[in-house]
């Protein structure tokens, strides 16, 4: 770390440290061998599973291992138990990858392994004579607020918010997609940066106006306010620029595009120096020559000066900009 001193070791600490950790190599090794080797004997026993813990705590990582735990509940545990030890002993397996998840978010086949888990939990005591899935219905429930607490720790985990959405298709009793659309503003008042939450807001959206549910017009319009809030607050922030650019579409409506073009030129005159003001200029005055105004030359050379600008405020990406000023140059729209 900076600004601490490092403090010399002997060279009898030295030793002791390599000696522990020679240990520590020599006994994963034969775990890992033990396991291993009960796997390709096909050792289905409790033993077999609770040694397998033991070696996942230690490598969270290790994905055949836990397939091999899997298929040992799969092919031994749970023809020996109830509905009710079998949903139990899922509810720890959920608790035992929550944890590991706390120091390792980004492994894969943590959040694979909770999406098994979920799929095979039983459907609970009988009702009336028929099942009456209250633990199905609880289990998911649960993890969604799971879910909710791990992205009020990290708000922009994106494998949480993939996961998020595979837990809202998944759940027996739906959500209305408003609900998210209120949790998504939630987060990204918080943080405008929220490129996640972003994201599942354009996602909540398309699946809305596909469906015919909300009027496209009037939710537009009332995205554009609330983008425009965020890129006047961070103007050097992306994440609000490029669900910008998914609000404007392929540009069709030139009405819209000439007022999201005003907006920001407004805002660049506040910022003359906004890399994502000049860059966003260029990329709708495109559109527009593109759709709309193919024989503007005005138009044209004003995407040129700018991007001329662009090679000297954001000098790491010169060649796109040279790319894209050979491309106006050449193209005939």
């Amino acid at each position: 770390m900076h600004n601490v001193r490092r403090v010399r070791q002997s060279e009898a600490a030295i030793r002791a440290r390599k000696e522990r950790e020679k240990s520590k190599i020599a006994e994963y090794l034969t775990l890992t061998d033990d396991v291993m080797s009960r796997k390709k004997n096909k050792d289905w026993s409790r033993e077999a599973f609770d040694i397998t813990q033991c070696l996942l705590q230690v490598n969270p990582e290790f994905y055949t291992v836990w397939n091999y735990r899997r298929n040992i509940m799969l092919n031994g545990i749970f023809h020996s138990s109830t509905p009710e030890q079998i949903n139990d002993l899922l509810a720890n397996e959920l608790v035992l990858t929550t944890v590991a998840l706390k120091d390792n978010p980004k492994i894969y086949w943590l959040w694979n392994h909770r999406r098994w888990c979920l799929q095979n939990i039983p459907d609970g005591p009988l009702v009336d004579g028929q099942p009456s899935r209250q633990w199905i219905a609880a289990g998911w429930d649960k993890e969604l607020a799971v879910v909710e607490k791990m992205l009020n720790t990290d708000p922009r985990n994106f494998h949480a918010w993939n996961y998020r959405r595979y837990v809202l298709a998944s759940m027996p009793v739906k959500r209305p997609d408003t609900t998210e659309l209120t949790y998504t503003s939630r987060k990204i008042s918080a943080s405008f940066s929220n490129f996640s939450a972003w994201h599942q807001r354009s996602k909540i959206y398309s699946s809305l106006w596909n469906e015919g549910q909300l009027d496209q017009v009037k939710a537009q319009d009332q995205e554009f306010e609330l983008v425009h809030n965020a890129i006047y607050t961070d103007p050097e922030d992306q994440s609000a620029w490029i669900y910008h650019r998914w609000l404007i579409g392929s540009g069709d409506n030139e009405d819209r595009i000439r007022k999201e073009i005003a907006v920001i030129k407004e805002l660049l005159s506040e910022q003359p120096d906004s890399k994502w003001c000049m860059d966003s200029l260029v990329y709708y005055n495109r559109l527009l020559l593109e759709k709309h105004r193919p024989h503007d030359v005005e138009l044209r050379e004003e995407c040129l000066t700018m991007l001329q600008q662009l090679e000297v405020i954001d000098p790491p990406r010169r060649f796109r900009y040279q790319e894209l000023a050979a491309d106006i140059r050449r193209v005939e729209y």
